[in-house]
């Protein structure tokens, strides 16, 4: 085991599901956070059984199903059409097949669930307005300079410091990250505001020309999450701005009424540019690795960016133990076993939004007909890519 304990910038998803992972097979961390407090910004976000997977082999499953709220439907609607294009069934079948739920979850109890267990483990240190804004290392340990000018030496240095990681700054020195052009706008509103006739049980996609709708239930179904998108070109990178109904109708125009309507809704709506990066296959820098967005930045399209970043946290600490807390060995496996799987994430992120989200004309009619004329097999089929698999690689 190493001597001095193990740095982790970033206390999001990610970055705490590391440092309880760590703790889980014996080794000590110090979770580095650069906000006054831990928790976690957005609203829902949607949960596979690839991420329950990393729940249970991380001591948080029983807690985490608590917290969720278990659909029964991923449906998909023509926005234009007004129609129903499919429904993927998520029931007894799928969770046979899958050996685990679909569920959604607010982020922030998913956060406290893993912040919940770090707290309780001896082997975990939490800071708060910690940034990490560099570092430097010797072969035998790693030293960060925070943002208030202290120092901080540790065995190692998890950089889990998301889309803009300074820690990735070091390691990969790449550019910035890619604006895709998309625009996505959040509101959260009780459920007695949602129309009636929209009030499912269900992860709901409504598909239109360079744009999209989505909305589920969270919170025991007291409140619907509302995640509109249009691809509207924009070029600068912005994050929670506040915006009136009216630019958010300006994506929406040439839908159908009944999915206007839950923009008419929605209310506080919030602007966010989606960014992401191209897969790059160095994650290393000697005692340093990166985790989650940190490594590989992803689109929305595939709702695979916390349950990506806790197998990177199940991964990691599998290879911790395996070595023996040889960093070397350890990193190099990591980096080994996960570039592969979330750089195919990544890029089928980009392609979903593309031919499945967005389209028009014949290609929005091909996905219709596809996806219409499927069977739930079929469906199970085409994500058993995604769900099928374990942190670790194992088929489930």
């Amino acid at each position: 085991m190493p001597d001095r304990p193990i740095l982790i910038a970033g206390g999001g998803i990610g970055g705490l599901a590391a440092a309880l992972g760590l703790a889980r097979k014996g080794f000590r961390s110090i979770v580095l956070e650069q906000a006054p407090e831990l928790g976690e910004i957005g609203a829902g976000i949607q949960i596979g059984p690839n991420a329950f997977h990393a729940f249970d082999w991380l001591g948080v499953g029983d807690a985490a199903r608590a917290k969720a709220v278990y659909i029964d439907h991923l449906v998909l609607m023509d926005a234009v059409r007004d129609e129903r294009i499919a429904a993927i069934p998520l029931d007894e079948p799928f969770r046979r097949r899958f050996k685990n739920p679909y569920a959604v979850v607010h982020r922030a109890d998913l956060h406290m669930v893993l912040l919940d267990a770090c707290r309780t483990s001896d082997l975990i240190e939490l800071r708060t307005r910690s940034s990490v804004e560099r570092y430097e290392q010797d072969g035998e340990s790693v030293t960060v300079t925070l943002g208030d000018g202290g120092r901080l030496t540790g065995s190692a240095l998890v950089g889990a410091d998301g889309l803009r990681s300074k820690v990735r700054a070091q390691v990969v020195g790449d550019a910035q990250p890619r604006v895709s052009g998309h625009t996505t706008f959040r509101s959260v509103i009780p459920t007695e505001q949602m129309p009636e006739d929209l009030r499912w049980n269900a992860a709901t996609l409504w598909a239109g020309p360079k744009c999209h709708i989505v909305h589920y239930p969270l919170k025991g179904g007291k409140v619907f999450n509302l995640v509109v998108t249009c691809h509207n070109d924009a070029a600068e990178a912005v994050a929670g701005v506040p915006v009136t109904k009216e630019v958010v109708y300006e994506g929406f125009a040439h839908i159908a009424d009944r999915p206007k309507q839950i923009i008419e809704r929605g209310e506080n709506w919030k602007l966010w540019v989606l960014c992401d990066r191209d897969p790059t296959p160095d994650w290393v820098d000697g005692r340093v690795v990166l985790l989650g967005d940190a490594a590989h930045p992803m689109l929305q399209y595939l709702a695979q960016g916390a349950c990506m970043a806790l197998e990177d946290a199940v991964n990691l600490s599998h290879h911790m133990a395996e070595t023996d807390g040889k960093l070397d060995a350890a990193f190099a496996a990591y980096n080994r076993d996960r570039f592969a799987r979330t750089g195919r994430v990544q890029l089928n992120s980009r392609l979903m939004g593309e031919y499945v989200y967005h389209p028009a004309g014949g290609q929005a009619a091909l996905r219709n007909a596809v996806l219409g004329n499927s069977s739930r097999e079929q469906h199970y089929d085409r994500v058993a890519w995604l769900y099928g698999v374990t942190g670790l690689g194992d088929a489930i």
